[in-house]
Order: structure tokens, then sequence, then C-alpha cells
């Protein structure tokens, strides 16, 4: 693969270059040609940043350059900036707001970053119950000169600023001009508190497909309004940290190329020591049932075959039951229904598998004279076992998750290895268990 060639301050550049080379530069390079950039890309350029690229670039810029870009987003995107940068260079920051925006995005960030308050914006439509309709469309026109966040919806406000109603621009333009905006606003609203959590948020809007949702506090009264494009970031950020901590490690809090390498190991080996802990009861078992491999060294050659089988059975069901409750497919209340549906999966497919494990027995012993005149007995102890470690490993997988739940622990936490390192265990004493019953006084 070729290199990118260095950055060269001296070439003429657009944004869809910058894009395009961005993360090969450093911070010097970008701030260098951030600058090249014409005012109306350089705008767009910087509001689709990502907000870790967006504090980097503001720390290169001068303090003038920095009271520019700054005052350009709106006020939950500055409060984002502030998250990420040192709790020293806030302050610095803040200082560079107007007044009524400092305001607001010091509001926002008493918020947890995690909640409906910490992902609001406080710029949205209001209008009046008692106004006319012609009223409510001259009013929006001069809020959207303003730096509205979407103007889809005006949000009926009364004096006390609790939400009485919502209306879309749509409706405004259809209705008589002289009616009232409380005879065309719909009161059946769909709002989330300002403590919800980020995921509860998210099903709110899959669930209603809208593009903005308002945030009221306790008493009813509007806050500001969560948009689509924010819970795009929201759904990204939680599937990235499931899928994460399904392979076997904690969330990293920064993308990967920017969290150093100490904090990465930091993540990842806790959770890798215990998995080695764990794993180290498996040669524990295997010490346990030494005699049996002794008399019938044939055994050991199944061992992988039948750990990895349960272990794999079971990292699909810990993947599917996550995701599902993630997605709010099902709950606590749906245990048993999920335990029975597993259940039947685990032995239907423990059945597959162990069809297929009993054919290989069959087959290599006809081809190949491999494992002796009780080669039968052997063939239906791997096909049992087989049907016997599978269901089990469907099972834990499926249902581990739903006892992190009730635990209030991440059921994510259930990741694919620790379900395979607890299955492994499991299987060896369900697999030699099932061998000493059949092959007692045959070939142990």
């Amino acid at each position: 693969m070729m290199e990118r060639p260095p950055f060269n301050a001296a070439e003429a550049l657009t944004a869809a270059d910058l894009i395009l080379s961005w993360s090969a530069l450093q911070n010097e390079e970008r701030v260098q040609a951030y600058r090249r950039l014409r005012r109306e890309e350089a705008e767009d350029f910087f509001e689709g940043l990502p907000t870790a690229d967006q504090a980097a670039l503001l720390a290169g810029l001068t303090k003038g350059e920095r009271r520019l870009w700054l005052r350009l987003l709106a006020p939950d995107d500055v409060a984002d900036i502030l998250l990420e940068v040192a709790p020293a260079d806030q302050a610095e920051l803040l200082s560079l707001l107007d007044e009524p925006t400092r305001r607001e995005v010091t509001a926002l960030l008493a918020y947890a970053e995690d909640e409906a308050g910490g992902l609001m914006s406080p710029w949205f439509a209001r209008v009046r119950p008692e106004a006319t309709v012609d009223q409510a469309i001259s009013y929006l026109k001069r809020q959207a000169r303003d730096h509205l966040e979407t103007i889809y919806y005006g949000y009926v406000l009364d004096a006390e600023q609790r939400l009485r109603g919502v209306v879309s621009l749509r409706q405004l333009m259809i209705a008589p001009g002289d009616r009232r905006v409380s005879d065309v606003m719909k009161t059946d609203i769909v709002s989330v508190n300002e403590d919800a959590d980020q995921e509860a948020v998210a099903r709110r809007f899959a669930e209603h497909d809208l593009v903005a949702i308002p945030v009221v506090d306790s008493e009813g009264r509007m806050k500001g309004i969560v948009t689509a494009d924010d819970i795009v970031d929201v759904v990204e950020e939680e599937a990235t940290e499931d899928i994460q901590k399904l392979g076997g490690m904690q969330a990293l809090d920064a993308p990967y190329l920017r969290t150093p390498i100490s904090r990465m190991l930091g993540k990842r080996a806790g959770w890798l020591s215990a998995l080695f802990v764990g794993e180290l009861l498996t040669a524990t078992a295997m010490g346990h049932y030494e005699s049996e491999i002794a008399r019938a060294v044939v055994l050991a050659l199944f061992v992988p075959l039948i750990i990895s089988s349960g272990g794999n059975s079971g990292s699909q069901a810990t993947t599917l039951v996550i995701r599902a409750m993630a997605l709010g497919e099902i709950r606590l209340a749906d245990f048993w229904r999920v335990s029975r549906r597993e259940l039947a999966s685990g032995l239907a497919l423990g059945g597959i598998l162990g069809t297929i494990g009993f054919a290989r027995v069959i087959a290599w012993e006809k081809l190949f004279g491999a494992y002796g005149p009780h080669y039968g007995l052997l063939a239906l102890a791997v096909a049992i076992s087989l049907v016997g470690v599978v269901t089990w490993g469907t099972l834990a997988g499926a249902l581990l998750p739903f006892v992190l739940r009730a635990l209030r622990f991440d059921p994510a936490s259930a990741s694919a290895p620790f379900v395979a390192t607890l299955v492994d265990v499991s299987g060896l004493v369900i697999y030699f268990s099932v061998a000493e019953l059949l092959l007692r006084g045959v070939l142990l």
C-alpha cells in the first residue's frame, strides 16, 4: 500500500481534499489547511467534524478564531466540545461566548452527558396557544433568522413555559390564518424527561419515527429538544460500547487511535486476566479426569470439539439476547419465554452437531480404522455430549444477560468470551460424565 504524500501547505485546497487527507494529518497541519478554506466551506467543514476533532482544531487556533467558530455552533454542540477539553480550558472557551449563550451552555453542562438534558438544544421554535395561525407563522419567521435547531415543529408553551401542544409547519401552512394555534395543535405529545437516559430517548425516536423530541422537567416546563442527528450519534456510541464489551473488554471512552496504549491495556487486561483465571478451571477439570484420559486417550481428541461447540452456541445466544435487550424487544418479564425458546433451540442445534459428530467418528473408523472396536459407543458419547453441551451453552448464554440486568449491571458485560469460558468448564464435566456412563467397563 502506498503511503500518503506529506501535506504541502502551498497546494490549493478544497474541503473535499481536506476530508480525504484529514486522518493522515497532524493537528498543526490540520490547522494550516483549515485556515486556507473559503469561509462557506470552512463553516460546513467545522460543523461536520466529530466533537473530538473540533476541540483539537480549536486548540490550535487563535483566540479570535476560536471565538468565531464557537459562536457558529448551537449551545449543545459547544457543551459537547467543552466536555472534550481539560477543565482548565473550559473557562477560557466559555469566556469567548456571548452572555446568553454562555448561560445556556453552562445550564447544559449541569446535566450528565448521557441524559436527555445533556443531549438537548435549548434553541427551538416557540409559539403561544392564543396566537392566530398568521401570527404564529410570522413569529416563526423571526425565530428562523436566529439559530434554531429545527423548524419542523412549533412547540406551544403557556405563560409558565409548560408544553401544551405541538404544531407542525405543514399544519400551520394549510390552516386558515385567523384560527387559533390552540385549535390546530396536537395535544398527544411524545416527550422525555430531562433526566431520561439516552438509550430511552433513542427508543422513543425509533418507536414514533420523530425528527425531534421535546425535553421537559418534572413540572412539564419545556427545556429544549433532542434532534435526530443527536440520536444518530447516541446509537453509534451505544452500539460501539456494547460491541466492545461483547468482545471481552471494558468500553473505550475515546476513538481507537486516540486512546493511549496504557489506557487501552488497562481496559483490556482486567477482563483478559479474569478470563484467564476462568480458563484455569478448565485445566483443573482436565486434571480431575486424568485417569479416564490415561485409560482412553482417544477421549482427549474430542475435547476441543466439545468445548468449542458449547462456547460458540453460548456466544450466539448471548449476542442475540443482549442486542434484543438493547432494542427493547425483550425485558426481564420475558425470562421464561426466552428460556423455552433457547432450550428448544439448544436441543435442535445440539442434535444437528451431534449428528455431524456421530457421522464423523463412524466415517473415520470406516476409512482409517482410527478409533478401535468400540467406535460405536465412542460416537454415541460424542453425539450425546454435543447435545448436552450445546443446550447448556445456549441456555447459559441466553439467561446470563437476564441475571446481570436483574442485578442492575450492564447485560453487555455477559461477553462472548466470558460465556465461552463458563461453558468450557461445564462442557468438560458433561463430556466426561457421558463418556464414563457409556464406556465404563469397555474403554474405562
